[in-house]
């Protein structure tokens, strides 16, 4: 495998402005691919919008999600990744032809559809389906796969990704900055967001403390050091319907070691070039290779009824 340039981004969407949002992943896939990136990766629904389909109904999510790849939005981004010559992840809403709802995170390039994955384990809404498998696809010779925010909290899922041949996981999310039964999570104040020019500092201590990247510190570092990946992660900056977002896109190697991050309150992206050599240098490597299925196999995959509970979504939302 060659080296690859890959681009990771962070821009406040609008909730339900497609042609918004898809303007804005055109300009920063623009710059990002003048400036050598081969690959950029948007967050979660990033075309759509995210936490304000909590509040919809069935036919409110039938209006706003789309066909794959046949949808004016999967089609759009083709154009894009076409006219910029850059392969593209982004994310939406998906209908069916028997309006079945999902979350999916696309890929695509010149050609067209790449890969397609389907949120493991949905909550925003819930008459959106589970995804039923994993995800893995090339890029320019590279193994990848991917796991949209949640999926991600799972620790098998990420092992299994692994175990499947992946050496990138893109880790589309719309995280942080949200209530939970941990220390020191919790909202943070949207007018810090307003009056971010004047007073930088106070919103900076909020999105970099336990509230946001102090907590991501925590697991995302060992989600790439455990299985010896590269770790392409993606977060919006700025509201998300009435919540606020803290960005931190970023690019880990298999070491666990950030190679770059987003650090403005602005729409941007952020690139680095991954090298091939680090997959077996990694410690992850050995400790993959050292695995011992016949103590644990039985016990990981014995019959478990899922329980997934989102502390901050209130249950009597639609």
């Amino acid at each position: 495998m060659d080296n690859l340039k890959i681009s990771t981004a962070q821009f406040e969407h609008k909730s339900a402005n497609k042609a918004y949002n898809l303007a804005i992943i055109e300009r920063l896939a623009q710059e990002a691919a003048a400036q050598g990136a081969e690959v950029i990766a948007f967050h979660e629904c990033s075309i759509t919008g995210y936490t304000f389909a909590r509040n919809l109904d069935k036919q409110q999510m039938l209006a706003i999600a789309e066909l794959v790849p046949d949808g004016e939005s999967t089609q759009k981004l083709i154009s894009i990744a076409a006219k910029y010559n850059i392969t593209i992840l982004a994310g939406l809403f998906e209908k069916d032809e028997d309006d079945n709802l999902y979350k999916p995170y696309i890929c695509v390039d010149k050609n067209g559809l790449i890969a397609k994955h389907h949120k493991l384990h949905p909550f925003i809404n819930p008459h959106l389906q589970a995804g039923q498998g994993y995800t893995i696809f090339e890029i320019n010779g590279w193994k990848c796969g991917i796991l949209i925010c949640y999926d991600n909290n799972v620790i098998e899922n990420v092992r299994a990704t692994k175990l499947l041949g992946a050496d990138i996981i893109f880790m589309p999310h719309v995280t942080m900055c949200t209530p939970s039964s941990r220390p020191g999570a919790g909202f943070v104040d949207p007018q810090l967001w307003q009056n971010r020019e004047n007073d930088p500092t106070s919103l900076r201590l909020e999105f970099d403390g336990m509230k946001g990247r102090s907590w991501l510190m925590k697991w995302l570092p060992a989600r790439a050091y455990d299985n010896a990946l590269y770790v392409v992660f993606s977060n919006p900056i700025g509201m998300d319907d009435d919540q606020l977002k803290n960005g931190c896109s970023m690019i880990l190697d298999p070491f666990g070691d950030i190679l770059t991050e987003c650090r403005t309150f602005e729409d941007s992206f952020t690139i680095a070039t991954i090298t091939p050599e680090k997959l077996i240098q990694a410690g992850g490597y050995r400790y993959i290779n050292a695995r011992r299925p016949d103590l644990y196999g039985d016990i990981i995959g014995q019959q478990h009824e899922s329980q997934q509970k989102v502390v901050w979504l209130h249950t009597d939302n639609r």
